[in-house]
C-alpha cells in the first residue's frame, strides 16, 4: 500500500488510497467502486482486442490492501462485474480464488447499474448485495451520486478524472477523488475503465492521483 491522505468528512476521518480507494479507520471499512471485473473478458466476447490481466492486476491491489490495512469489512460501491460477458470461467475462477484468501470478510456489493446488467456475483462468492443507499455511520453509500437527503453521500457511477494544464499545451488527465458539499465522489478502481472530467469550486475539493500518490488540487 501506498501513502494515504487523511481528510476529514462529516465529522469522521477517512484515508484517501493512491490505489484508488478509500479506507474508513472508525469502521475498519475498505470502500472501492467501479471494479469492473470481467470488463476485457466481455469486450474479448464481442471480438474486441483489449487488454490480458486486468481482472488480476485488480485482485493483486486488492490483496496488496487488504494485507496492508485492518479490515472488517470491504464494500463495493456499485459495479463489481461489467456485464453479461464477464461471467467467462476464468473471470470467476480468478475472483473464488481470491475469495477463499479471504473467506472470513465480510464484503457487501452496493448494486450498481452493471450490477443490474451482468447479474448479481454468484452466490458461492458470499458477497452480500444490497440496494442502495447503505447506511453507514454519517455517510449514505450508493452507487449512482444523488444526494441524499439527511446524510453525506459517497458514490461511485462517474469514474471521476481532473484535467491539469502545464506549460504550452501539456495536459495530464488523472483519476481524483471529488469532494463535493452533498456527494462526494470515488475514482473507479478497475483497470480498464474510462473517465468522466469534473471540475473544483469554491465549495468542493479534488485530490487528483499521480506518481502514486494523492495531490490536492488548489
Amino acid at each position: 500500500m501506498k501513502t494515504a491522505y487523511p481528510i476529514q468528512l462529516a465529522g469522521e476521518a477517512l484515508w484517501l488510497l493512491p490505489e484508488k480507494a478509500l479506507y474508513w479507520p472508525a469502521q475498519q471499512a475498505l470502500l472501492v467502486a467501479d471494479v469492473h471485473f470481467g470488463k476485457a473478458a466481455a469486450y474479448r466476447s464481442l471480438g474486441q482486442p483489449v487488454p490480458q490481466g486486468t481482472t488480476a492486476s485488480n485482485i493483486a491491489v486488492l490483496d496488496d490492501l487488504l494485507a496492508a490495512l485492518p479490515c472488517r469489512q470491504l464494500i463495493f460501491l456499485g459495479d463489481f462485474l461489467h456485464g453479461p460477458g464477464s461471467h467467462a470461467s476464468a473471470t470467476l475462477d480468478a475472483l473464488t480464488a481470491w475469495r477463499a484468501r479471504h473467506r472470513d470478510l465480510p464484503m457487501t456489493l452496493i448494486r450498481g447499474n452493471h450490477d443490474k446488467r451482468a447479474g448479481d456475483p454468484p452466490a458461492s462468492l458470499a458477497i452480500r448485495v444490497v440496494a442502495e443507499p447503505m447506511l453507514l455511520g454519517p455517510f449514505a453509500l450508493q452507487h449512482e451520486p444523488a444526494p441524499h437527503p439527511q446524510r453525506h453521500v459517497l458514490a461511485g457511477h462517474v469514474h471521476p478524472v481532473y484535467r491539469l494544464s502545464g506549460r504550452g499545451r501539456q495536459r495530464l488527465r488523472l483519476a481524483c477523488f471529488r469532494f463535493g458539499e452533498h456527494v462526494s465522489l470515488l475514482p473507479a478502481f478497475g483497470a480498464f475503465t474510462g473517465g468522466y472530467p469534473v471540475e473544483r469550486d469554491e465549495r468542493s475539493r479534488v485530490f487528483v492521483i499521480g506518481d502514486n500518490e494523492i495531490w490536492p488540487v488548489s
